[in-house]
């Protein structure tokens, strides 16, 4: 917690939020992209549909180690691109809002050191919270989107709320000054409430309270429950349901948020437009939790693979698709090459139990995934009969 098509597809997410009094009301009914900076060349803010989405995010941009602040120069590439982005999307369609989303995952842990160090007095919280109003409001954006993957202490967690009610306090303070709208606060978390995982296994709970009263939803990341760190077995990356490993599926990430106090309407269901790969020990073990030699399907290969490269793949090794009704996921696999992923049934189901469980709605990551918007159109249509996505407006009946 990558392009636009595959926001698209799994745009689905439709889900009504409450209004609430961490910042701007949102819409009742959710439905966010992120579009991924490194996918200008090939997806343009141009070619995203924007009928399929209340909210597109920009990702990503990293706060300087040093001073914490955005180092976003004009001109540069990064200006020109935040700029098309929100023009375009406005030009497009003025009704979708953009936010700008500060960090990134990184696997040596850099980004999250910055932000750990960053957050740990009160001064440099200041100078990163002005930065980050002061470009989102240069560029026109709607909100701001912190991705601090992850917290990796008690004490880190303790300082991310006090990062939360200070960048409230401020926005709220700034919406005042300007008489502008005030930005929209949202961050992305874990699939569950408290880790224990990366760097060094030390358990730590997210500010469920600070959350709650200052942001006004999370984007969480329930995909990547299987991957690189579980290359001797096949797995649901995105499970709904896993009798294998409880923990590890979406429901067990509802519940774990909701138990942990976050209230329904913030919590923001990620669907992923991707699919995780391995290479079978045995081509005739081909089902989920098969043996693996390895994660990937080739040298060089990093074990993921965009929604439309799945479908390539499908048709170009005539793969035998299987629809798993007890995880509530999809896998194909062709000689001893397997992957696990989210297709149209699947993606409908979990729209389907997220409406079941009133929660806020969900994001899709990322929009570049689906280029023939077969998950979205499908979607769309197969719940055409229920108020989960066909209406943009208020839903009465459906309180969260």
């Amino acid at each position: 917690m990558a392009g636009l098509e595959e926001l698209c597809a799994i745009s689905i997410r439709t889900i009504t939020t409450n209004y609430t009094m961490a910042g701007t009301p949102p819409p009742r009914v959710v439905k966010a992209g992120f579009w991924a900076e490194g996918a200008a060349g090939s997806l343009p803010p141009s070619a995203i549909d924007t009928k399929f989405f209340t909210h597109l995010y920009y990702a990503n941009v990293v706060p300087d180690s040093n001073t914490f602040k955005l180092d976003v120069s004009d001109p540069s590439p990064t200006a020109t691109n935040l700029k098309n982005f929100t023009v375009t999307i406005r030009d497009k369609n003025p009704q979708v809002k953009t936010l700008l989303t500060i960090g990134a995952w990184s696997m040596d842990g850099k980004i999250a050191d910055v932000f750990a160090r960053m957050a740990v007095s009160k001064g440099s919280r200041k100078d990163f919270i002005q930065s980050c109003i002061e470009v989102a409001r240069r560029y026109d954006f709607h909100g701001i989107d912190l991705d601090w993957e992850f917290p990796r202490n008690p004490k880190d967690m303790r300082n991310l709320g006090n990062l939360f009610k200070e960048w409230r306090a401020r926005v709220n303070k700034e919406a005042r000054e300007t008489g502008q709208p005030k930005l929209l606060l949202t961050a992305a978390v874990a699939s569950t409430a408290a880790i224990d995982y990366f760097p060094d296994g030390v358990t730590r709970s997210f500010p469920v309270k600070s959350i709650n009263k200052n942001l006004d939803w999370v984007n969480v990341m329930c995909y990547d429950y299987y991957g690189n760190f579980t290359p001797k077995e096949t797995g649901a990356h995105a499970a709904l349901f896993n009798p294998r490993r409880i923990s590890s599926s979406t429901s067990s990430a509802i519940k774990s948020w909701i138990d942990a106090g976050l209230r329904p309407s913030k919590f923001i269901m990620g669907l992923p437009l991707f699919g995780r790969t391995w290479t079978l020990q045995n081509p005739r073990l081909n089902g989920i939790g098969a043996a693996a030699e390895k994660v990937g399907l080739s040298p060089g290969d990093d074990g993921k693979m965009s929604y439309s490269e799945v479908e390539k793949f499908n048709r170009e090794k005539n793969a035998t698709v299987v629809y798993d009704p007890e995880t509530v996921s999809t896998y194909s696999y062709a000689g001893t090459s397997w992957i696990g992923y989210d297709d149209t049934r699947s993606t409908t189901a979990k729209i389907r139990h997220a409406q079941d469980n009133k929660i806020g709605g969900y994001f899709i990551w990322n929009v570049t995934g689906d280029q023939d918007l077969k998950i979205s159109k499908q979607g769309e249509n197969s719940l055409r009969f229920r108020p989960l996505i066909v209406s943009p407006f208020p839903i009465e009946n459906w309180e969260p």
